[in-house]
C-alpha cells in the first residue's frame, strides 16, 4: 500500500454492502411502490443508490424473514420472452402501516449520508 492509494481510497470509496437490517428496510420500500424480484431489486439499488451493493445471500435472507414474519407474500411469474418463472414478491396488506415505518427507515438512512461499516 502507499500514501496516495489511502487518499484514493476516501475521494472514490468502494460501494457498502448493506446489511440484513437496511435490506429489509430497502425492500419495504421497493415493495410499496411495486411487486419486484431479487436480482431487479440488487440492480434497482445499484442504480438508484450507487454508493451501495447489496449481495444475493443477505437480500434473500431479508427476503425469508419478511416472508416468516408475513409481511410480504411471493409466488412464481412467468415473464413472456424470458427463460423460466420468477419469484414475485409483494407486500401483505395487512403489513403496510409497518412497511412504510421501515421504509422510511431506509429513506432516511439514505438521505443522511451514513455508510455501513460492513464491506464485503
Amino acid at each position: 500500500m502507499k500514501i496516495h492509494e489511502i487518499y484514493e481510497f476516501f475521494q472514490n470509496p468502494p460501494p457498502t454492502y448493506l446489511c440484513q437490517e437496511l435490506a429489509v428496510c430497502y425492500v419495504l420500500s421497493v415493495l410499496l411502490e411495486s411487486e419486484s424480484y431479487g436480482t431487479e431489486l440488487i440492480q434497482r439499488l445499484e442504480t438508484e443508490y450507487p454508493l451501495y451493493r447489496l449481495s444475493d445471500t443477505v437480500l434473500y435472507s431479508a427476503l425469508k424473514f419478511l416472508e416468516d414474519e408475513k409481511a410480504i407474500t411471493g409466488y412464481w411469474r412467468k415473464v413472456e420472452g424470458r427463460g423460466r418463472p420468477r419469484r414475485m414478491y409483494q407486500i401483505n396488506p395487512d403489513w403496510l402501516p409497518q412497511a412504510q415505518e421501515l421504509a422510511r427507515l431506509w429513506h432516511g438512512y439514505v438521505s443522511s449520508g451514513m455508510r455501513v461499516t460492513n464491506h464485503q
